[in-house]
């Protein structure tokens, strides 16, 4: 009898042996989690700073600060602006003035005239890669006619000496008309001769007596 309950008791005690350590070894694997959740609570919530990823932008949520956006269009008035400048500085100031071809006719609408560039009668001006003591001068007949006159001849030459017979401007019909541009420019190689029927004159009209030159009606 007595065997039987030392031997009973030394199970007992076995059985409560064995226990102990699982019971331990869940009390620490709880031990473990907690601290793990813990350590994961400290970390910054990835919600709080957000990419967009579209954008190429970065917005904060937490500082309350606006977003930067990128790549803004240039001002639309700014735009029209500088485009009308530049228009503007290209542009030459060529109000009022023709430009013939030797031996060209054309009407112009506007000066109710009818205008032929016939021909270079002189053009003793200095060539251009000469050095000279007098500039010269170059003298175009012009033939104009309006709506209701005859046609009239002028000479209008690149300056004006009443001593020489040199005029740089006449009146005709209302308009005073004046020789500004004579191309191209004699040459050591190519003077007046040679650059027969090649000529090109600008002429200029303005309304109205200038003061000077020969009124022709």
């Amino acid at each position: 009898m007595i065997h039987r309950l030392i031997l009973t008791s030394f199970g007992i005690l076995t059985l409560a042996t064995c226990q102990n350590p699982k019971i331990s070894e869940t009390t620490a694997k709880q031990e473990t989690v907690k601290t793990e959740t813990s350590a994961n609570s400290a970390e910054p919530k990835i919600s709080d700073v957000t990419t967009n990823q579209t954008s190429g932008t970065t917005k904060s949520k937490s500082n309350g600060e606006p977003e930067m956006s990128v790549g803004l269009p240039p001002d639309k008035e700014a735009v029209e602006t500088a485009k009308k400048e530049q228009q503007n500085s290209t542009v030459k100031n060529t109000a009022g003035i023709v430009y013939l071809k030797e031996g060209e006719n054309k009407f112009y609408k506007e000066y109710e005239m009818n205008v032929t560039f016939k021909k270079m009668t002189e053009d003793s001006r200095c060539p251009k890669d000469v050095n000279c003591i007098w500039a010269g001068v170059a003298t175009a007949e012009v033939e104009v006619m309006g709506l209701y006159t005859r046609p009239v001849t002028l000479k209008l030459s690149t300056m004006s000496d009443a001593k020489k017979g040199y005029t740089k401007s006449q009146e005709f019909n209302g308009y005073t008309i004046s020789l500004v541009e004579v191309t191209p420019e004699t040459t050591s190689a190519k003077g007046f001769k040679a650059l027969q029927g090649s000529y090109r004159i600008g002429l200029q009209f303005s309304k109205g007596s200038t003061g000077s030159g020969t009124t022709t009606k």
